[in-house]
């Protein structure tokens, strides 16, 4: 039978071992340097509180590569004027609505359809649609608007489409070559005639 537990015979279930106590000393083992090596950043206090990406002072690689611009480019920088996102809701999904429902933005989020009333909506043109609705959103695909007006509905547009100025080609005038230069004609002056009999 194994002897019962007691306070006299109580002993841990790892055997303990003391922590290294560090620059206490050359006969301690870890004086000195206390394990830090000679100099450098990681021997400064705070050497681990770098933050992520931090490449010692050299321009990170975040910054040495290419951004891409663009609509739908992950690396655009700033999100702002490079990125733009429209939620979009397709026409098989405002089949739920009764006849006759006004659609809107905060409707299409009271039924979880989108995410946010902050972002644009743009209605697609997937899957069918055969009751009359009136559809307001920031921008539609030309099926879709086809499809809401075949069924009888109405498209209301959020946001006027912006209008694409047609570049202006400047058309250079045609080099024109010097004319010749023209030698007046002098009209030989004639011989004064003498008058007979003086």
């Amino acid at each position: 039978m194994a002897n019962e537990l007691t306070l006299s015979n109580l002993s841990p279930a790892q055997p303990r071992k003391d922590r290294k106590r560090v620059g206490r000393g050359q006969g301690s083992g870890k004086g000195r340097y206390s394990g830090r090596g000679i100099k450098g950043q990681k021997s400064r206090s705070g050497s681990h509180m770098m933050r992520a990406g931090f490449e010692g002072g050299q321009m990170p690689i975040y910054m040495r590569v290419p951004k891409l611009r663009g609509a739908t480019s992950k690396d655009a920088m700033p999100i702002g004027p490079f990125r733009t996102y429209q939620q979009p809701v397709n026409v098989r999904d405002l089949e739920r609505f009764d006849a006759g429902t006004e659609v809107t933005p905060d409707l299409l989020k009271q039924h979880g359809l989108i995410r946010t009333v902050k972002e644009d909506v743009k209605i697609l043109g997937d899957g069918e649609l055969t009751k009359k609705l009136t559809v307001s959103a920031h921008n539609l695909s030309k099926s879709a608007r086809e499809k809401i007006e075949q069924a009888g509905g109405i498209v209301v547009l959020l946001r006027e489409p912006k209008v694409k100025k047609k570049a202006v080609r400047r058309v250079r005038p045609a080099a024109v070559e010097p004319e010749e230069a023209s030698v007046p004609e002098v009209e030989a002056a004639e011989p004064a005639t003498e008058e007979a009999g003086s």
